[in-house]
């Protein structure tokens, strides 16, 4: 899949939103050395600054960065304008901000699961009321967020985290039902289990997809102004198959 350059004139300016994630990461290092321009916001700040210093010396036009903890809806408006007036516009949000959680600690305590549907859920909410209402004053621009497959049904290796993703495709579907006729993209992107420092420890995770492929399919879509993407490609079909298990065999399964 090609990852050329953009013919545009100017850089794109893009908001990356939890930019030290393995996904965020690989995708940033293919805008920089199209020359884009970029604004990083993570919570580690060691990490976000080894981040930021790559993608400089991979061709970035222009990059700045703030250390924020993005759980914090509180502080979402200030930043978010902050990061809007550093780039001086806005072309892409890219929101990677998210986590796994721990599905068996959150089957015990109430405390844990709600930490994750809030990190997973409603800080993205938060993040997405602000960002579509600026992107559909000015009719423009495009707002790319990392769901997963794993919303797609729950299953009782990872319901918490899935119903926290499935919740958040619910809400996109809504929001680019609202804004699309105002000139904004909301793409959706599914990945199913993809190789990064998140999920290095899982069963398995040699035969994950590769993040850098990851990364440019993801390009491609927002480049193609897509809806939805499920990648690598595959988990479309997979999924179809899984949401229509009768519920009387899903119940029964080990997944």
């Amino acid at each position: 899949m090609s990852t050329t350059p953009q013919s545009t004139s100017t850089p794109r300016k893009i908001l990356v939103l939890g930019a030290t994630s393995g996904i965020a990461e690989a995708t940033c290092r293919i805008w920089a050395s199209q020359g884009a321009s970029l604004f990083l916001v993570a919570r580690n700040a060691e990490k976000l600054a080894a981040v930021a210093a790559d993608l400089k010396t991979r061709g970035a036009s222009y990059v700045d960065t703030a250390v924020a903890d993005l759980d914090d809806t509180d502080q979402h408006p200030a930043l978010l304008a902050h990061a809007v007036n550093s780039l001086t516009g806005m072309d892409i949000a890219y929101l990677a901000h998210g986590v796994l959680g721990d599905q068996l600690e959150a089957e015990r305590d109430f405390n844990t699961a709600a930490q994750i549907l809030h990190t997973n859920f409603m800080a993205p909410i938060s993040l997405l009321t602000w960002l579509a209402n600026f992107c559909v004053q000015r009719h423009a621009g495009t707002l790319a967020v990392l769901s997963s497959v794993a919303g797609e049904r729950g299953r009782k290796s990872n319901y918490v985290y899935g119903s926290s993703k499935a919740g958040l495709s619910a809400f996109l579907d809504g929001l680019r039902n609202r804004i699309d006729r105002e000139g904004v993209t909301v793409l959706t992107i599914k990945p199913g289990p993809t190789k990064t420092a998140m999920t290095a420890g899982m069963p398995r995770s040699e035969k994950f997809a590769d993040v850098d492929s990851v990364a440019e399919s993801i390009v491609s879509a927002i480049d193609k102004r897509r809806d939805i993407l499920y990648v690598p490609f595959q988990w479309q079909p997979i999924m179809f198959i899984i949401r229509n298990i009768p519920e009387r065999i899903f119940k029964k399964l080990n997944l």
